[in-house]
């Protein structure tokens, strides 16, 4: 395990406190004091999860398999069922074998979000972390609308090390784009990633701006890969859930963005927006430098949450 994955995780089970105190302590109290698995021992697991931002959904389908798994296994008592709770939670939230394919093709990634999750920064990191890869990245500051996205996202691209394709203030974001398209081909760039402007209070608008910009991709770079990201702000809890489901409105949404996770209760939204959206999760933030943006791994968010100690957790503590 790498020494950034390794800090990684220890910045990340930090940054879960407040969500573990929302959620495992009721949990492991469920289990404690109960001495029978009846109906009442579901409910109450029921109220937790969602109480945790777990989601409807995802709850349902938790407590559903963990009924079978109970009976299938002829559990009597509460405590021998928790690992499979925990197994459970982890299934919900798989990311999938194809997610990260865009990273080696040559592909044109959007980033969108409303102003203030973190989307700037995230498309900033995201360069960074592709750079890394040795991958050649280009840059497009298409939110022309806010007035610092553009010298935001040119810092970013300094500390990255890569290019950028900016227009001027107030704009048309999709001539920024056609630009930068056009600079990516000339270039022969690996990834071209796109910052947009996010207003969600004015859909139509934002909309007819992303069929544009859509159609200028496919016009000029049909073979791209392309991959649409939505930025969500980990501490807003189920109003990030309902801004993923606008924006999967206005544009067919590829993968989810979960920023400022370090210090938020509301941690459990991570497994309901997979499962409310059918859209994975496939970068999460616990802060601010480019090491604190990672890809998602289920098994680590979930080990993370409930303070399992594995085998991450021993490297770290030998290193």
């Amino acid at each position: 395990m790498s020494e950034e994955k390794k800090g990684f995780f220890s910045r990340l089970k930090a940054g879960l406190t407040k969500t573990r105190n929302n959620i495992v302590h009721g949990i492991d109290s469920i289990f404690s004091g109960f001495s029978a698995i009846d109906e009442e021992f579901y409910e109450e697991l029921e109220e937790i999860l969602i109480m945790g931002d777990i989601g409807v959904n995802a709850t349902g389908e938790i407590l559903d398999k963990l009924r079978k798994q109970v009976k299938e296994n002829h559990i009597k008592e509460p405590s021998a069922c928790k690992e499979f709770l925990i197994q459970n939670i982890k299934e919900q939230m798989q990311v999938g074998e194809t997610a990260y394919e865009f990273e080696h093709e040559q592909s044109i990634v959007l980033v969108i979000g409303v102003n203030g999750v973190g989307k700037t920064t995230s498309v900033g990191k995201l360069a960074g972390k592709l750079k890394a890869q040795g991958r050649k990245v280009l840059l497009a500051a298409a939110d022309t609308f806010r007035a610092a996205a553009g010298e935001q996202l040119t810092e970013w691209a300094n500390r990255a090390g890569v290019d950028i394709i900016s227009g001027k203030e107030g704009s048309d974001p999709a001539s920024v784009i056609f630009d930068a398209v056009a600079a990516a081909k000339a270039r022969n760039v690996d990834v071209l990633l796109c910052d947009t402007a996010g207003r969600l209070h004015n859909k139509k608008n934002l909309m007819e701006e992303l069929k544009k910009i859509n159609r200028i991709i496919d016009k000029e770079f049909p073979n791209a890969h392309r991959e649409n990201l939505v930025v969500l702000d980990g501490t807003t809890g189920q109003n990030a859930l309902q801004q993923a489901k606008e924006f999967g409105e206005v544009a067919d949404l590829t993968g989810i963005i979960l920023t400022k996770m370090d210090g938020t209760a509301k941690g459990g939204i991570a497994v309901a927006i997979q499962s409310e959206l059918q859209i994975p999760v496939k970068y999460i933030g616990v802060g601010e430098t480019i090491e604190d943006l990672q890809k998602f791994d289920a098994d680590q968010f979930v080990n993370a949450l409930f303070d399992v100690r594995n085998e991450e957790e021993q490297q770290e503590n030998e290193a």
